[in-house]
């Protein structure tokens, strides 16, 4: 599965808005478990927060995403090969893989708002028609991307101040 050809049909663009939540799903799971796993010399009140935010912001953005789903006219793709094509495509590192949980957390955020933008491109450039109003499926996905973004930022300024 591809965005960097025009998405054709409903069935297409359910496939890809799967694959957004099950990214999702890895960011907020990833949160967790770093949340969990820092001992309290790492793990401060700000760097606490920024995670929690960041699986907040993900459990939301996977709820929007299987909003829009439910919205089409397609059968889901079952989760277990949603899940294997993320982990082909986007699962190539694993949290110990990254030099600190901050590194980890601005790959999970940049994956996902490259993956938004990838998908908006795709929906833009494609003249087919969907089971959503095409303007409404852009705004939804733009906001997500948008606070992909702001993610990227937050995350690059707490490292900043950590250098």
């Amino acid at each position: 599965m591809s965005v960097a050809h025009p998405v054709a049909s409903d069935h297409q663009l359910a496939r890809l808005l799967q694959i957004g939540m099950v990214l999702e799903e890895v960011v907020e799971a990833r949160s967790a478990k770093h949340a969990q796993t820092l001992g309290e010399d790492e793990l401060d009140d700000e760097l606490y927060a920024l995670l929690e935010h960041a699986a907040e912001e993900s459990a939301d953005h996977r709820a929007r995403l299987e909003a829009l789903v439910d919205e089409l006219d397609a059968d889901p793709v079952p989760f277990d090969q949603i899940e294997t094509l993320v982990e082909a495509q986007y699962g190539q590192t694993k949290p110990e893989d990254f030099d600190g949980v901050l590194y980890d957390q601005l790959c999970n955020e940049e994956t996902a708002y490259k993956f938004y933008d990838d998908v908006i491109a795709a929906i833009e450039t494609s003249d087919a028609s969907f089971g959503i109003e095409r303007d409404r499926l852009v705004t939804v996905l733009s906001a997500i991307r948008e606070e992909e973004a702001e993610g990227v930022e937050e995350v690059t300024k707490l490292m900043e101040t950590r250098a």
